[in-house]
This record gives C-alpha cells, structure tokens and sequence, in this order.
C-alpha cells in the first residue's frame, strides 16, 4: 500500500497545483488549451521518439508478453468504443471513451510502482506496455478521430484528407521517426538524447497540471453524468486487468513474474493521453478530466487489492 500510495501522490499534487494556480488567477483561462498544446507538439512528441528510438529488439520482443497486454488493452478498447456507438456516440468522442478505458498510466505511474513493487527485471515489460499504449494505441485512436470528424462522403477523398491530417500529426510523426532510429540502429548523439529527455520529461507533470486547471474551471454547462465515468472506471481498473490476467494465465501462459507484470500494468488508472486528446481536439473533455481522477483515486484501492492477492 505504501509503495502504491508512493508513486499515486505526486500526481494528486500536479492536478492540485494547475487546480490552485486557475482558482487564484496565476493562470488564465486559455492556460490549460495552450499548456495541452505544448505537450502535444513539444513534450509528448519528443518523449515518443526517445522511447522508441532507445528501445530494444531483445528487450522488448516478448511476443507473449506482447499479445497478452496488447489484447487486452484492444479489446476494452474495442469493447468501449462499439458500446458507446451503439449510445448513439459520435465516432470522435466514443473513441476518447475507448482510450479512457484501455489508456493505462505506464509512462508516469508504471515505471516507479513496478520498480518498488517488482524490481528491475520488470521494467522492460514495462517498457512495452508503454509502447504499445502510448504509440500504438494512441495511433490507432488517432485514426478514428480523424475518420470520424471527416465530413467528406466520396471514400477516396475522405481517406486522402485522413492521411494527410494525420501525417502533420507530431503524435504520430515521432514514433514513426523512432522506428527508423531503431530499425537502422541510429545512434542518438548525446546532446539530441539529452534534449529530447529534458522536453520528453514535461509531457505527464505538464498535462496533469492542465487537468487541475480543466477542472478548476467553472462551467454553466451539465456535469458528465456519473453512471458514464463510473463505466469507464470500472472497464479500465476491473475488466482491463481482469482480460489481461485470463489471456496470461489461460491461454499464453505467461511465468508467474510476467503475468504480474502484466496485470498491474493493465491495472494502472487512466493516463493523460486522453485528455490532452479530447482537448487538442475540442471533443467533451469533462468525462476525460473526470475518468483520469476517478480512476486515479479508486486504483489505490484496486491495485492495492491485487497485489494483496497476488503476493
């Protein structure tokens, strides 16, 4: 519970700090949109890229590891996503649904709680698990956005407007860029590395600090209801993990070790990814703000649980 406890209260302090800074007029209204877009086109893309680039090959090709963490996170995506279309969601916001339900926090919180909870041999599952959601995942969420908030009819024209926005997209470009560096084993020279670490290192204390001040706003209109955020908090901390231990256990049978590995990374709450997606994009980002702090505050309980039981 202490390590957990550890690693969850520094993110509390960052919400608080941008909460505090728009409630006493440090920061004005437009903080939070321009602070989201720095982390989109700076911190974020540069953070992408060094994972990447400095990954790999025998670290993190795991393909059972790989197919474990991966099917689960894509299938309560998938699950997500098709159920709030069916609610008549546009195809834009049931995406971002989908991510707050299948986007763990591995970047911020996995590395230190799997640290002190699992030791260092975990850290490169851990690495995959952020490769996966914060590239992967978050291309393919990217896709769906940009396919759903097209309004041209003709498929061809559609497509060629979805492949251009999406090849001015800095979240994608990056990652792209760092699979070059790693196919080609291209060395990063140390004062772009150190750069990129400095810039990458903003992206999470600078979007959960844009959280406080989302949250710190007052707004005339309705609050998002909560049998919604409830959802997607009970799919991220109960059926993401709970997917991801049946897939380890039944069916690829993972060693013991990995197998904790890839629960409690799957059952980590949702990350900022989401929101600074709902933001960049002008979607709803009242049911974001609210499933990243319910889902933070509630996995003290559930990860507490599951390492109680795992251990």
């Amino acid at each position: 519970m202490l390590s957990v406890l550890t690693v969850i209260l520094p993110i509390f302090a960052l919400i608080l700090a941008g909460f505090a800074a728009r409630r006493i007029g440090v920061l004005g209204p437009h903080a939070t949109g321009e602070l989201n877009r720095f982390v989109v086109y700076l911190a974020l893309p540069a953070l992408l890229f060094d994972i990447v680039a400095r990954a790999r090959w025998n670290a993190i090709w795991q393909p059972a590891f790989i197919a474990t963490f991966g099917l689960g996170m894509a299938l309560v995506f998938a699950v997500t996503v098709g159920f709030r279309r069916r609610r008549s969601r546009h195809l834009a916001d049931a995406t971002i649904d989908g991510l707050n339900a299948a986007y763990a926090n591995t970047g911020f919180m996995g590395f230190p709680l799997v640290l002190a909870v699992l030791g260092p041999a975990a850290l490169a599952p851990t690495l995959i698990a952020t490769i996966l959601t914060v590239c992967i995942l978050f291309a393919v969420a990217l896709i769906l956005i940009e396919v759903g908030l097209q309004t041209e009819r003709h498929p061809r024209h559609m497509a060629a407007k979805v492949m251009g926005s999406l090849a001015r997209n800095p979240l994608l470009i990056a990652p792209v860029l760092g699979t070059l560096f790693l196919t080609l084993h291209i060395p990063v020279p140390s004062p772009a590395e150190s750069f990129l670490k400095l810039l990458g290192s903003a992206a999470s204390p600078c979007a959960l600090v844009a959280l406080g001040l989302f949250l710190a706003e007052k707004r005339e209109s309705a609050a998002p209801a909560p049998g919604t955020t409830g959802l997607l908090v009970g799919l991220k901390l109960v059926a993401q993990p709970g997917a991801t231990w049946a897939l380890a256990t039944g069916i690829f049978h993972l060693s013991a070790p990995l197998t904790q590995a890839a629960v409690l990374l799957a059952a980590l709450p949702t990350g900022t990814g989401p929101f600074m997606v709902a933001e960049f994009y002008r979607r709803e980002a009242g049911i974001t703000s609210g499933a990243v702090l319910a889902s933070t505050i509630a996995s003290l309980a559930t990860i507490a649980l599951y390492l109680s039981l795992a251990t």
